[in-house]
């Protein structure tokens, strides 16, 4: 596939004037960053088993400040975690999930400005531990390092797609229920929707979805630039109706949600490679978007796939279906979507969303040494950001309920951080 030579032809708050005005010392000046990217800052959040734990973690969403040229958002997920058995451990339990209010400055440096901690509706900070059952649960459990079983938390997030309202508000979406809760400016949750079945609120998304993935859930949010369309996409397939018996592995769904009316449409988008992960959304226009589609490799173990793709939504087929309620969805050939092949698809006249490769980063910067890309902000009609998703500088392994992340699991010590990274075009 080519590699698209475009221009991101968008009017928003997010396009910077070509406009210079040498009179004016704080206008926002992109500088030029070198390809190995911009280290974003952090702190020390605490330690596990002696493993330093980072305040870090702003890189499973990205988007442009509205209204500020030159700042951005950056989101983290539910917090430190690593491999258990039948779920997580949490180092630090009690962390709350939130965006941090990043500015790129003139000299090449990046700088925090706030974090907005997610809140319940009476203004209570939440936790990234699992929901209970009815709320959102995907089954996982959660446990401290010593093992001990931690309780769930009915609000609990674990976040992953962000966007920025002109009214100071956010929309994010997760990976538990999956939910897209609509947050105020200082974090208090103004509205949870989820699927049907889980206890919520009244506004759904269709029920099907709740047959995500466990950690797979909904990886990124984008809203058109009229702010009337939430457009979520899902990092996998579903399990639908099963793991093994959705067949189709690159088969992935979008869903459009109409904030005024809470009308949705569906639209089905193929992975390059089985089991892949769409790890961001953000909208050119109102029907066309910018996808991050990954594997999990880093570059120093081989081969990786860092691919951002331009998709468009306006000649795919809406596959919602008649039943809003059903379980497994619109049937084909008697089965879930997830259950026929491509094949089978489209001799039933189901067209999935176009695509075409943007840029393929790797090639792009010469290395992209992260596991984990999962950010993007649009900063002008022809430049992006992209950021990776640090873990929090910490993983697992066999032997090791927590141990330093690094840039291979397998090779070299460097700790793996959050970078910001700018792609011209």
């Amino acid at each position: 596939m080519k590699i698209l030579n475009f221009t991101l032809c968008l009017l928003s708050a997010a396009v910077i004037s070509s406009c210079d005005n040498n009179e004016d010392k704080d206008k926002f000046v992109l500088p030029v960053v070198a390809n190995t990217g911009i280290a974003l800052p952090y702190t020390v959040l605490g330690t596990g088993n002696n493993v330093e734990i980072r305040n870090g973690g702003f890189g499973s969403a990205a988007c442009a400040h509205p209204k500020k040229e030159g700042e951005f958002y950056a989101m983290t997920d539910r917090g430190p975690n690593t491999d258990a058995t039948g779920g997580k451990y949490f180092p630090s339990p009690n962390y709350t999930p939130r965006i941090g209010h990043f500015r790129l400055n003139n000299d090449g440096t990046v700088e925090k400005l706030a974090e907005i901690l997610f809140k319940t509706p009476s203004g209570t900070p939440i936790s990234g531990r699992p929901n209970p059952a009815g709320f959102g649960s995907t089954g996982e459990i959660a446990y401290d390092l010593t093992g001990a079983v931690l309780t769930t938390d009915e609000y609990g997030l674990d976040s992953e797609g962000l966007v920025a309202m002109k009214d100071g508000t956010f929309w994010v979406s997760d990976e538990y229920g999956p939910h897209i809760v609509h947050y105020s400016s200082t974090g208090v949750q103004l509205e949870r929707i989820s699927p049907v079945g889980i206890n919520t609120g009244t506004r759904k998304l269709p029920a099907v979805f709740a047959k995500r993935w466990a950690n797979r859930g909904m990886e990124g949010l984008a809203i058109t630039p009229d702010e009337k369309t939430l457009v979520g996409i899902m990092q996998s397939r579903l399990y639908n109706p099963s793991n093994v018996g959705a067949i189709n592995k690159t088969l992935t769904r979008i869903v459009t949600f109409d904030i005024a009316t809470a009308k949705t449409k569906q639209y089905l988008y193929k992975q390059e490679i089985d089991n892949n992960s769409n790890s961001e959304i953000t909208a050119l226009s109102a029907t066309q978007f910018l996808i991050i589609e990954r594997d999990g490799n880093f570059s120093g173990d081989g081969a990786v796939m860092k691919h951002i793709y331009k998709i468009d939504i306006s000649e795919a087929t809406d596959v919602s279906g008649t039943d809003f309620n059903a379980e497994n969805g619109l049937l084909v050939n008697g089965k879930a979507l997830e259950a026929n092949t491509w094949e089978d698809l489209a001799a039933a006249n189901i067209k999935p969303v176009t695509k075409t490769l943007a840029v393929d980063v790797f090639k792009y910067l010469g290395d992209y040494p992260h596991d984990k890309l999962e950010g993007i902000w649009l900063i002008n009609s022809n430049t992006i950001g992209i950021i990776n998703d640090d873990d929090f500088g910490v993983w697992s392994d066999a032997t090791n309920k927590i141990k330093a992340k690094t840039l291979s699991p397998t090779k070299g010590t460097e700790r793996d951080g959050n970078r910001l990274y700018i792609l011209k075009f």
